[in-house]
């Protein structure tokens, strides 16, 4: 899969994920892939929230590993 597929099939996983964040009054927001790496931007409720660090590394992270061949980590993208 080249580096655009990949991405495309991040966007694909994130705007399923994405209602479940929307939900709860937070949105979430793909940045970049690089090296394994997905980057996202979190806003709305999920910012400055206790449990953003579960919502990305027990959520996100697992599900976009799951479904996206070559995805090995995901990260908050704070610029």
């Amino acid at each position: 899969m080249t580096k655009d597929e990949t991405i495309i099939e991040i966007k694909k996983t994130l705007n399923k994920i994405k209602p479940f964040i929307q939900r709860d009054g937070g949105d979430l927001e793909f940045s970049r892939y690089e090296n394994g790496i997905v980057y996202v931007k979190l806003s709305g409720a999920c910012k400055g929230c206790g449990l953003i660090n579960s919502t990305l590394s027990d959520g996100i992270e697992v599900i976009l590993m799951e479904e996206v061949p070559g995805v090995i980590a995901v990260r908050l993208d704070e610029d």
